[in-house]
């Protein structure tokens, strides 16, 4: 039984699934709203053209950051104790001395490996996946934003201020 003071753990298993199982869908479900988006009908709706593509902008960086955060879930949740051990082993810095634990973070998604100096260092997510969400989740804020901000002025200038 893995304790929470075990200092060999990894990812939670019950939460790395719980993300994957609530991602897929989710993601989905914004892929089919996007493509619907893109519809003649759609195409055609009331909100304005200028709010409608940064509102698109906006939700396709959100899908696109979840999409690379499952992604890097999947690197994790295929990986037997022994093979993160081997991991960790593997990609010891020179001349770093004995391991001394690991632990799995969610936010930023990495599975740190531990050693006796203090040290610590990042196996098995690749290198890439943080910093691209972080440049998607704040992307996807801006776009966000900017919808909002045209939103509503287009409702001032209206004269819809309720």
């Amino acid at each position: 039984m893995i304790t929470a003071s075990d200092p060999w753990q990894g990812h939670d298993f019950a939460t790395l699934f719980t993300v994957l199982l609530a991602g897929a869908p989710a993601l989905l479900g914004l892929a089919a709203y996007l493509c619907s988006r893109l519809s003649r009908r759609a195409r055609r709706s009331r909100t304005s053209l200028a709010v409608a593509v940064w509102r698109d902008l906006s939700l396709a960086a959100a899908g696109a950051t979840l999409a690379l955060y499952l992604w890097g879930c999947l690197h994790v949740l295929f990986v037997e104790d022994q093979e993160l051990a081997q991991e960790c082993e593997r990609n010891r810095p020179e001349g770093a001395p004995e391991m001394v634990g690991r632990r799995g973070d969610f936010v930023p998604l990495r599975l740190v490996c531990e050693v006796s100096d203090g040290r610590d260092f990042t196996v098995l997510i690749p290198g890439y996946v943080n910093p691209a969400l972080a440049v998607l989740l704040s992307l996807a804020l801006v776009c966000g934003v900017v919808a909002g901000l045209l939103h509503l002025r287009r409702r001032k200038a209206v004269g819809g201020e309720s």
